[in-house]
């Protein structure tokens, strides 16, 4: 009888190491980056006239020439639940002066160049805002203008960051929370490409850099 007790004991131990090893690989992800810094290894878009690398950057549009519309290139593989940090700086010159961060995003075939899906919004008004791309077409929530004004550093790199959690999106712009929402319609997708914007429009320039993500449970 004492063997048998011995035997399951140590069963059981096994049992709840290899459990507890399960649940630690769950929950001690590890970021890692979703741009090299030097290519567009493992992103897909216009690369031949919208978007190009320059120092470190991903870099959209253009200070000399009205950007046609809106342009976006985006990760070729889908992310559900994720912890996404990023450094964004918008420069311009005249007209509409817009761009965002999709995620949870898919491409549209018509116009092929769009995109649906959540966007954390970048510009003067929008930003930290959460905005419904090509789907509802408003903005889901925005944070105050007096706070927004305090926060947001022109023409400078911006700290964003967007955490996905099933329905539950939050927003952090410059450390600041500017977005907590929860998602009302179970229906719609909680995982998808994430895509870099700029808005059409516009004289403008937008680099985005330092994007590290962590993918979660």
């Amino acid at each position: 009888m004492a063997r048998y007790r011995t035997g399951l004991l140590f069963c059981g131990a096994i049992f709840c190491l290899t459990l507890l090893g399960s649940f630690s690989g769950m929950f001690n992800q590890k970021p890692h980056p979703l741009f090299d810094g030097k290519t567009f290894r493992g992103w897909e878009g216009d690369t031949l006239h919208t978007w190009r690398v320059e120092k470190g950057a991903i870099v959209g549009g253009s200070l000399t020439e009205t950007v046609p519309h809106n342009d976006f290139i985006c990760t070729k593989r889908n992310y559900a639940n994720f912890n996404l940090r990023l450094k964004v700086k918008l420069v311009a010159n005249s007209g509409f002066i817009n761009a965002g961060i999709q995620f949870r995003s898919q491409r549209l075939v018509n116009p092929a160049y769009e995109m649906i899906g959540y966007q954390a919004d970048v510009g003067p008004g929008y930003w930290g805002s959460l905005y419904d791309e090509s789907r509802r077409n408003k903005t889901l929530m925005a944070p105050d203008s007096l706070v927004l004004s305090k926060l947001v550093k022109g023409n400078d790199w911006n700290d964003m960051e967007i955490l996905c959690v099933d329905r539950h999106v939050q927003v952090y712009l410059n450390g600041v929370k500017t977005v907590d929402y929860l998602e009302p319609e179970s229906t719609l997708p909680r995982e998808g490409l994430i895509g870099l914007q700029v808005h059409g429009g516009g004289k403008l320039e937008v680099y985005y850099k330092d994007l590290i993500i962590t993918e979660l449970p």
